[in-house]
């Protein structure tokens, strides 16, 4: 298990909208973001969600070039702890943490990894609750996805 979790405000946002928010702290137990992420969630925090500050600014504010604050900000965290696992679900961002060879997965691997260690039976119902929202997922990924567990 990484040694530190760092969630990028979409990933809180879709999760708190469907009802799963503690999946991540079933999971990780403690998950850290920045001030920029918590202005974006926009709601009250659990407890076992820290907040911390960036301390290499000039890094975030290069990052926010080509990223929205949020993810500059989780990236540029990241880049600050060691065994770090971040949460994002933007494109671009991924495609940057990978060039910077940053481990990362998203809401989907989060849901996924909650039914491989057993806290939730089935992901379809997590699922078709994310289809409800404005949260962007091809049918191909979620078939593939339900197919991995069984699940049609």
């Amino acid at each position: 298990m990484p040694n530190v979790v760092i969630a990028d405000a979409s990933c809180l946002i879709i999760l708190s909208k469907i009802g799963e928010l503690d999946l991540l702290h079933l999971l990780y137990s403690q998950v850290y973001i920045t001030p920029e992420i918590e202005i974006e969630f926009g709601e009250v925090l659990p407890d076992w969600i820290l907040i911390e500050i960036v301390q290499d600014q000039k890094y975030q504010k290069l990052l926010e070039k080509k990223l929205d604050v949020g993810e500059a900000s989780a990236i540029a965290l990241a880049a600050e702890k060691v065994d770090s696992l971040m949460i994002l679900d933007d494109l671009k961002a991924r495609k940057i943490a990978k060039e910077f060879d940053m481990v990362f997965t998203g809401t989907l691997g989060v849901i996924s990894k909650a039914k491989e260690q057993s806290y939730r039976s089935e992901i379809k119902p997590i699922i078709q609750k994310i289809l409800q929202t404005n949260f962007r997922i091809s049918q191909e990924v979620v078939n593939a996805l339900l197919s991995r567990y069984g699940e049609k």
